[in-house]
């Protein structure tokens, strides 16, 4: 695992993120992956694990949907698909949709593609795929594209109260 660089050299290397602020705040263990985004790739998460060499099934994509009318963030492997009936269980509703992007790039604070569980200008609910317990580490956006955190799986539920769900389907 990372040293736990001083809040300064952690701003330094990664441009201060709300994401990368709030986890070093907690005092977690992180590190940051940083790679030239191309606006023409066609997958935000496929992107970032190519980039990082790292195992699609290790890189996690953040998603915001309307469960009955609640905003609610997914995370989800991005080598799978987020199951909006798995989700709805977990959060314990009836109904989810992806959320509108504009609402919530809005509520979040960050861009589409960048959208990070961490940091978040309004803390929303938060569910992790089941998947990720399976990993030491983890890897999920730090709040712009072109930059990912890699950190535990644990430490990331801790961070945002998530519930882990079975919520990926391949």
């Amino acid at each position: 695992m990372a040293k736990k660089p001083s809040k300064a050299n952690k701003k330094q290397q990664s441009g201060g993120t709300p994401a990368t602020v709030a986890l070093t705040a907690a005092g977690v263990a992180y590190t940051v992956h940083a790679y030239e985004h191309d606006p023409a790739h066609p997958s935000y998460g496929e992107e970032a694990a190519e980039a990082m060499g790292v195992s699609p099934e290790r890189v996690f994509k953040t998603l915001v949907a309307d469960v009955d009318g609640t905003l609610t963030v997914a995370v989800v492997p991005v080598a799978g698909r987020l199951d909006l009936k798995a989700l709805a269980a977990a959060a314990g509703g009836k109904r989810a949709e992806m959320a509108d992007p504009a609402l919530a790039e809005r509520t979040t604070g960050y861009v589409r593609g960048g959208i990070s569980p961490l940091g978040q200008r309004k803390r929303l609910a938060t569910v992790l795929d089941a998947s990720a317990s399976a990993h030491p580490t983890i890897c999920v956006s730090a709040g712009r594209r072109g930059l990912e955190v890699e950190l535990s799986p644990t430490d990331l539920a801790d961070l945002t109260s998530a519930t882990l769900a079975p919520i990926a389907r391949p």
